[in-house]
């Protein structure tokens, strides 16, 4: 199976549009008013418009009527949540048919059992760089510290992914990496995608994926 590919941080619409027309296949939408990448609600018609790729809500500590007001004003297919969020509340969502990302940042003092508890709750994990601000620091952690992960619950590798960086990743051994999360260093300022990079690397990574 190739790898998915989800690109975070999304909140010009003209760069939506030009996102939308390379093989991507989940487009994060950040709803946390405290980020740089912060999606206005001016912006919620024409984005529920856009069809052809799965549209996430990424929230921080929102309440479950937040949530369900912003799926329904933005269309969107899957919830990323990034704050405290306990087990219950993505199961909610869940059992609503509503795809559930669960976002953990990683660092050496990570306690991989608290994971447990989610494993029913949501469809997938989302690995990052801990941080204080929830994400989007563009630092990638140290990889090898998955090994420490014991679940086989698939996930999404995030966290300071680059050009230089992204096909490593993509060829990271372990079954259950689904897909790669795409931000900060994809980015000409705060939101607004470099996507001729964003081509040109996902042709790279086709080419390694050609069997020799």
């Amino acid at each position: 199976m190739s790898l998915k590919i989800k690109v975070c941080g999304m909140k010009d619409l003209d760069n939506m549009l030009d996102l939308i027309k390379l093989p991507i296949d989940y487009m994060g939408l950040i709803f946390y008013e405290k980020s740089k990448r912060y999606v206005s609600s001016l912006d919620a018609h024409f984005i529920k418009s856009i069809q052809g790729i799965k549209k996430i809500g990424v929230f921080v500590n929102a309440t479950e009527q937040e949530i369900l007001e912003k799926i329904d004003t933005f269309g969107l297919t899957g919830i990323q949540l990034h704050g405290h969020e306990d087990p219950n509340l993505c199961l909610q969502f869940k059992s609503r048919g509503i795809l559930v990302i669960k976002s953990f940042g990683i660092d050496e003092s990570f306690d991989w059992q608290s994971l447990v508890k989610y494993d029913d709750a949501v469809d997938y994990f989302l690995f990052d760089t801990k941080s204080v601000n929830h994400g989007g620091t563009g630092i990638q952690f140290d990889w090898s510290l998955l090994k420490n992960y014991k679940l086989e619950k698939p996930y999404f590798l995030s966290g300071g992914l680059s050009a230089e960086n992204v096909i490593s990743a993509s060829q990271f051994p372990d079954h259950r990496l689904y897909g790669l999360d795409l931000n900060s260093k994809f980015e000409f300022k705060s939101g607004i995608k470099n996507v001729e990079l964003l081509e040109q690397t996902l042709k790279n990574m086709s080419y390694e994926q050609i069997p020799g």
